[in-house]
């Protein structure tokens, strides 16, 4: 497995990173154990979770993943990249969620107690949150890494505009920027192409996608005729509504039709096809990928060791050009 700095720090980290939503709720302990216990025998040392996950639970759910991670990481913390985030609302109360420094400091303070550390590697705000002052998080962030709680900080789900005013707030009052970012990225899904990876790659901000495989419909398993697969993202909690308006049309199905072919004619499969694009994209840091199921990863490990030919991205590129411009491409 190779390894590379995390944007313009010195911290080397997987090229591919371990999304761990899928535990608590999709898989249970053991399940969850025996996928960690594959990502690191193929190299991956770099773990993403939340306190939110996992994905598609309800309130009570909430944090439950991290202390699945924790129990696992016992006894070898310090062979991994640990990163987590807080934003999602994790308790009945309206301060239970947020970017405000209230909840970042509590939230820091749960996920440290379920992670079983006393530090976590790259701590990031989960989403923008408009009720906040980006002062006023990034302030909370700063005062975490002083305090060695937090080795770096990030966010996900930002706005190319907001991340980058984020890190001209941060530059302007002397406080630790943000170091990465998590967007949606896939062959579906290309918008952050025009504006946000051309400033991460110009500023140095690590970029680690999530949904590289478009929820599974990448994968080529979902029938569009008999519906969303039991058990898939698309069905899972109140994540399925979410993931049916991302993905579950014909124009995507369409796509991932001529997209079967490409994989075919380039003897890959297409997770393995879609997880090594988004790894191909220069401005990438590590896709995260995710599995249900230990054997689930095989095909997305098996991106680590390829290199798509020029013919192959040429072709890809033309049949997923639209989804770069979003919705007006309809």
């Amino acid at each position: 497995m190779e390894h590379t700095t995390l944007g313009h720090t010195g911290l080397p980290v997987s090229r591919l990173c371990m999304g761990t939503m899928t535990f608590g709720l999709q898989c249970d302990e053991p399940t969850s154990f025996s996928i960690l216990d594959k990502a690191a025998e193929g190299g991956i040392d770099f773990l993403d979770t939340a306190d939110a996950y996992p994905l598609g639970g309800e309130l009570e759910t909430k944090g439950r993943t991290e202390e699945i991670l924790g129990r696992w990481l016992k006894g070898q913390r310090d062979r991994f990249i640990v990163a987590t985030k807080c934003f999602g609302q994790t308790g009945p109360a309206p301060f239970d969620g947020g970017n405000s420094r209230k909840h970042i400091m509590s939230a820091v303070e749960a996920s440290l107690r379920r992670l079983q550390t006393d530090y976590v590697d790259l701590y990031q705000l989960h989403n923008y949150d408009p009720l906040t002052p980006i002062d006023e998080s990034l302030s909370a962030l700063d005062d975490l890494v002083r305090q060695g709680k937090v080795r770096y900080v990030g966010c996900s789900n930002f706005l190319t505009y907001r991340l980058v005013r984020a890190i001209g707030r941060s530059e302007t009052l002397g406080l630790a920027r943000f170091d990465s970012v998590q967007p949606r990225y896939n062959l579906l899904f290309r918008q952050i192409e025009r504006e946000m990876l051309p400033f991460c790659a110009e500023e140095g901000v690590g970029v680690i996608p999530y949904n590289p495989i478009a929820g599974g419909l990448l994968s080529g398993k979902h029938v569009r005729d008999a519906g969303p697969t039991e058990g898939s993202r698309f069905t899972l909690g109140n994540a399925a509504q979410n993931y049916q308006q991302r993905y579950w049309h014909d124009r995507e199905f369409d796509t991932v039709e001529q997209l079967e072919k490409v994989a075919d004619d380039a003897d890959l499969s297409m997770v393995t096809m879609s997880v090594a694009w988004v790894q191909a994209q220069s401005a990438v840091t590590a896709p995260i990928i995710g599995a249900s199921r230990p054997e689930q990863l095989d095909a997305s490990l098996a991106a680590a060791d390829v290199s798509l030919s020029d013919d192959v991205l040429a072709r890809l590129d033309e049949v997923t050009r639209d989804y770069r411009l979003g919705d007006a491409a309809r």
